[in-house]
């Protein structure tokens, strides 16, 4: 099934100005109408609540490539069905915070009224936020929280990445076998759920594989010092360091373990191409375990790679790829549905298998967990590409 050619439904949403309004409040609401000739009575419209970090730490690495995959699939879906239901996008900045995620979701629940939210971006957040979805019965789609177990909430909640239990397993098996290393290091974002989640799975798979950990190592968000962590592991000299974290930090941790001389690859969770650039030279040879790739030959994937990169000027990461699919596949489940009811958009995304995405042949679990095929990437000559 190709959703592309087959969604009725149109979304625009305006992210510059959104974000400039944003700059003059703590938490702005701002409903975002279409502006095609087409328009439709507001009746027929269907409002999708969007809950995005669109200020504080985790805007640029996590706000701004979102927004702009939800912006790059509203244009195509729009310019392939002119006609037809409208969809209304009610965007909310959650600031990055759980706090902030869970005001969002029950300000659109309650006041809004919404039937599906998009969001939020981090494992910690969804982690309350979808308590509050699934209490109230309000479908919840997060595009990039990972670790496990969170879409066992309930059976409105789904998620869009892979979890850690599915990316790591495979991920090591796939290094370990080529590299065949014996001993790691192991450094992780003690104040985030999915980094402490992502590093449990790490050393219950090398465990299992017979990897020796030699140390593990822990920060907190925010931080731009590793150099005492890093010196620690350098001492030991282990055969890989395995890193799970947020993305603001990962540029740090690859440039200051370069600059100690750290020789022993590292092994990052989605890595991105923008993380990558900041590194520099850092960033060769580091490895990730990951969904989607610019390189990757699944449906579409190059185009949206192409249409991405001109219209932004830069390549889409991981999150902007998988914001992208989310509506793409959100459009395909409303379609099937025929309905604007909560239980009756649930059961089709629960029904969805085998949908041709950007991420490859896309289906949910029993959980509502993402399944398609994990990858592989290792940078070289500065490219993250197809670990082979």
């Amino acid at each position: 099934m190709n959703i592309q050619k087959t969604t009725t439904f149109i979304f625009l949403v305006a992210i510059a100005a959104l974000i400039v309004g944003l700059s003059s409040c703590d938490r702005v609401s701002q409903v975002i109408q279409p502006t095609t000739p087409q328009m439709q009575e507001p009746s027929e419209e269907i409002s999708i609540g969007v809950v995005l970090p669109l200020a504080g730490r985790l805007t640029e690495s996590f706000g701004i490539p979102i927004s702009q995959g939800f912006e790059l699939a509203l244009n195509e879906i729009n310019a392939a069905q002119p006609s037809g239901g409208k969809l209304k996008f009610i965007i909310e900045n959650d600031h990055g915070t759980v706090e902030g995620a869970v005001a969002a979701f029950n300000k659109l629940i309650h006041q809004d009224g919404v039937s599906v939210i998009l969001g939020p971006a981090t494992s910690s957040q969804t982690e309350e936020a979808f308590a509050v979805a699934q209490e109230n019965q309000v479908v919840a789609i997060s595009p990039t929280s990972a670790a496990r177990g969170l879409s066992a909430i309930g059976n409105y909640v789904f998620r869009v990445a892979l979890t850690t239990d599915v990316l790591t397993p495979s991920g090591i098996e796939a290094t370990h076998t080529k590299l065949g290393y014996q001993q790691a290091a192991t450094l992780y974002d003690e104040a985030d759920l999915f980094s402490t989640d992502a590093d449990a799975a790490v050393q219950e798979v090398l465990a299992a594989n017979g990897v020796e950990v030699l140390i593990t190592e822990t920060f907190q968000g925010g931080d731009t010092d590793f150099s005492e962590q890093l010196t620690r592991i350098h001492a030991l000299d282990p055969d890989v360091i395995f890193v799970s974290s947020l993305p603001p930090e990962k540029p740090g941790i690859l440039t200051q373990g370069h600059q100690l001389g750290i020789s022993a690859p590292f092994i990052v969770r989605t890595l991105t191409g923008a993380d990558v650039e900041a590194a520099g030279v850092a960033a060769e040879g580091a490895m990730t375990f990951i969904g989607w790739g610019a390189a990757i030959d699944t449906p579409g994937n190059q185009a949206f790679v192409q249409n991405y990169s001109a219209k932004y000027g830069i390549e889409p990461n991981n999150y902007a790829a998988r914001s992208y699919a989310t509506l793409h596949i959100l459009a395909a489940a409303i379609m099937n549905a025929q309905s604007a009811d909560s239980d009756s958009i649930r059961e089709a995304l629960a029904n969805i298998k085998d949908l041709d995405t950007i991420l490859g042949k896309f289906s949910f679990d029993t959980n509502g967990d993402a399944v398609y095929d994990a990858k592989v990437l290792i940078v070289k000559d500065g490219e993250l590409v197809l670990f082979e």
